[in-house]
């Protein structure tokens, strides 16, 4: 029996290389003549706006460019947005960028339309005003940001904290994967992990798992696995990086309708304390996640299983659940990310400090299929670093 749900998603998808060079016609609808273009200094660097602001000129629309833009966008920066973007008499943003760029931009859109500060609409459901018309065209294929309602702000505090509402679904998603091609083979693996992750977790959630989210997550993750190696060893093959941007889209949509949990949960301390990037941060803890929730989570992973595996088929429940985990960490193995917290400069004295950060992430946690007490992601992490006394 099919329970109660909701589901939300942008009115609008644009899903064509090279649309972000026709963004002026598509804006030129809103009547808006003051637009922001978010991004930041890397992507702005190596082109990949130039399309668009060159559209934008075409069109005579003005335009106010910020590319103060960091990953794992700090508070500070997006206060400066918001005040950019409001001294300067913004009637549309745009956005092109990764995860941390659209998420900035959302909050601009918002935050410069309402009184409201940014401080008082961290959680769900906060954020209840208007927002500016907003159009997100994303640079890598990984955080599904561009049809989320969520933005994550790393607090002066080093916290990730998340604005989690409606109003933060953009009006259009602008999914070009020309905008992809120039992206490095490590930031392509683990950008594909990281939606991969969307998936499971949506899949597999706690809370608000739905028969609309269950089918984007496992189209999703069929895309993902199909073509994340093919985009590793050929960053230029279109039709791969397109299938990954697409797939990291309908990953978004699913999490964003039935959230995501524990491996996230046990990410972003990893990111926001050693500045690790959100996708690698998630693939140095998703086996050892995966492997912790097969008790409660094994029927979910035996029905993934055959996707990423066509061994799994005609095995039992145990027996493909358990394929599954060697799957996905067959997956970051062959796209050679790191496999170790050590890898990316953590000790084992930072273990505690990291398992009291995961503990906080409740909105997360709580959408587990198994229930993550200190002690359970202490030794997720001591796995996660190497250590024989985790095994």
């Amino acid at each position: 029996m099919v329970g109660s749900f909701t589901f939300q998603t942008p009115s609008n998808i644009l899903f064509q290389p090279g649309a972000s060079r026709n963004v002026g016609e598509l804006i030129a609808r809103y009547g808006a003549r003051r637009v922001m273009l978010v991004t930041g200094k890397i992507v702005r660097s190596a082109g990949l706006t130039a399309g668009a602001e060159a559209s934008l000129a075409s069109a005579g629309i003005g335009i106010s460019i910020f590319e103060d833009v960091v990953v794992d966008s700090p508070s500070h920066v997006v206060e400066a947005a918001v005040a950019a973007c409001r001294a300067d008499k913004i009637e549309l943003v745009l956005s092109i960028g990764g995860g941390s760029v659209l998420d900035t931009a959302k909050l601009v859109a918002y935050l410069a339309k309402t009184p409201d500060r940014l401080d008082d609409i961290y959680g769900v459901g906060l954020a209840k005003g208007q927002r500016l018309p907003l159009l997100l065209a994303p640079t890598t294929a990984g955080t599904g940001s561009e049809v989320t309602p969520i933005a994550i702000v790393t607090t002066p505090t080093t916290q990730k904290k998340g604005v989690v509402s409606s109003v933060l679904i953009p009006d259009w998603a602008i999914l070009d994967a020309e905008l992809t091609l120039s992206l490095p083979a490590l930031v392509t693996a683990a950008t594909g992990i990281d939606a991969m992750v969307h998936a499971i977790e949506a899949y597999t959630s706690k809370h608000k798992k739905n028969p609309i989210s269950d089918q984007f997550a496992r189209q999703a993750l069929s895309l993902l696995s199909a073509n994340v190696r093919r985009v590793c060893e050929n960053g230029h093959d279109i039709e791969a990086r397109s299938q990954m941007l697409l797939g990291s889209m309908l990953a978004g949509m699913a999490f964003a309708n039935a959230p995501v949990a524990a491996v996230h949960a046990l990410a972003y301390p990893i990111g926001a304390n050693f500045h690790v990037p959100h996708g690698l941060s998630n693939a140095l803890v998703l086996t050892q996640v995966l492997r912790f929730n097969l008790p409660a989570a094994e029927r979910l992973y035996a029905e993934l299983a055959p996707i990423v595996d066509f061994h799994a088929v005609n095995r039992s429940v145990a027996q493909r659940a358990r394929l599954f985990v060697d799957a996905m960490s067959a997956i970051c193995r062959d796209c050679k990310v790191p496999l170790s917290l050590a890898d990316v400069g953590i000790g084992p004295q930072d273990l505690n400090k990291l398992s009291e950060d995961a503990m906080t992430q409740t909105r997360l946690l709580v959408n587990n299929p198994r229930e993550v007490r200190f002690e359970d992601a202490r030794a997720i992490y001591t796995e996660a670093f190497g250590s024989p006394a985790a095994h």
